[in-house]
């Protein structure tokens, strides 16, 4: 299973800065439209500002597992298989940031932050 999460990451590559790069050269209102206001901004100074959106996410991952095992009985013996699915719960919060330059009273989105590697 493990192995499975991971092909999944690799696959995917990088979509979350795939995303982000989406942005560069938009108005900072897109990614607000996309995902309402922003957590926190900062002033960077020289006209430029840094918005951030912290996501969290929570959810349940199923791991399943399969036992055998004989049984012994007066008339003989036989085998039995069995399938077990567990719920693994995992939460996990992720920071997103874009910067932008002032343009008139508009703000221009000229960068962001590569987000952890949990949450690409």
């Amino acid at each position: 299973m493990r192995y499975l999460v991971f092909g999944a990451l690799l696959l995917c590559g990088a979509c979350a800065s795939q995303v982000m790069e989406g942005y560069v050269g938009k108005s900072i209102q897109e990614p607000m439209l996309d995902y309402g206001p922003p957590t926190s901004t900062l002033d960077l100074g020289g006209g430029r500002r840094a918005f951030q959106w912290r996501i969290d996410s929570t959810g349940v991952v199923p791991m399943t597992s399969t036992s055998s095992f004989d049984v012994h009985g007066s008339d003989g013996h036989t085998s039995a298989h069995g399938t077990t699915t567990s719920y693994v719960p995992y939460s996990k919060q992720c920071l997103y940031t874009l910067t932008a330059v002032e343009r008139g009273k508009d703000y221009i989105v000229d960068g962001f932050r590569k987000p952890s590697f949990e949450c690409e």
